[in-house]
């Protein structure tokens, strides 16, 4: 249901796919595929290129259809490639190889990131923490991220200069308890109960903190930084050749910051919380 992207030079459609149901994950054994996939399909026959399944057997709703960047760049070795990044609500963003699917990295977008302690590169994996998995007769407390995923609905932004992604990200965690139910046609087949609330590096009590914006390297896997916001950043980024990175607030600001340093050099305040997308053009020859 989310957002795909399309590359002429492959003729591929890279899109996501959602979660499995219901949320309770006993009544579904296996690795439930092919949801929470990134996929490549041939824009003319719609054979699949290739699947790479993020999350085998989701626990927590991490519906994995989240937007699909495309860019050029030389990766650890120092070889051009053409790659595709995805920052996924499961709290991992993925860079794929888009001619094939290799996976090139897989980082934590935060590193409150719990569920999993990482990704196995060679088998495209992740390594799962039991703590804070939702077992039946098991309540999982502060599960990191949340059923809203680390990032969920923004459209993202990058920049080929300084070869950063700026990625508007929530910072919730959850609690989560299974139940059993029965299937019955036309009602909702969920199968858990959830308690949501600000992460680790957020105020609890005072329900701020919720958000995050951050420039990610998807070679190096590093933050060059990154700043707390009051509530979950949910519009998306505009990288500008100016400088700036552009986002909207849900307390109703658009801002913008420095693109080296994350300094805010500007805001203004709107009639209401921003989830939408700033956009760019160029009229008469002004930006």
């Amino acid at each position: 249901w989310g957002w795909y992207a399309f590359d002429p030079g492959t003729n591929l459609v890279y899109f996501g796919t959602g979660n499995p149901a219901p949320w309770n994950e006993t009544m579904r054994p296996g690795d439930n595929k092919w949801t929470m996939t990134i996929f490549g399909r041939d824009v003319d026959t719609g054979e699949a290129k290739f699947g790479y399944q993020k999350t085998p057997h989701d626990e927590w709703d991490y519906a994995g259809v989240n937007v699909m960047m495309l860019s050029d760049q030389k990766d650890a070795s120092g070889k051009m490639r053409k790659l595709l990044t995805h920052p996924d609500r499961n709290g991992i963003v993925y860079t794929l190889d888009r001619t094939n699917g290799d996976l090139v990295s897989a980082n934590k977008i935060d590193d409150t990131v719990n569920v999993f302690k990482k990704v196995d590169l060679k088998s495209g994996t992740p390594v799962r923490d039991p703590e804070f998995g939702t077992r039946m007769d098991h309540l999982a407390r502060d599960v990191c991220p949340s059923a809203m995923g680390y990032h969920n609905q923004g459209h993202d932004s990058y920049d080929p200069k300084r070869q950063l992604f700026f990625m508007g990200i929530n910072h919730i965690c959850m609690d989560w308890e299974p139940f059993m139910l029965p299937y019955r046609a036309g009602q909702f087949f969920v199968g858990a109960t959830l308690n949501m609330y600000p992460g680790p590096k957020g105020d609890r009590q005072n329900f701020e903190g919720l958000g995050q914006i951050k420039a990610y390297n998807a070679i190096t896997g590093n933050f060059k930084w990154e700043k707390m916001e009051r509530f979950a950043v949910w519009g998306g980024t505009l990288a500008t050749a100016g400088n700036l990175v552009f986002y909207g607030t849900l307390d109703g600001y658009i801002k913008a910051r420095d693109s080296d340093t994350g300094e805010l050099l500007w805001k203004f305040k709107l009639p209401s919380g921003v989830i939408g997308y700033p956009i760019t053009y160029t009229h008469k020859g002004t930006q």
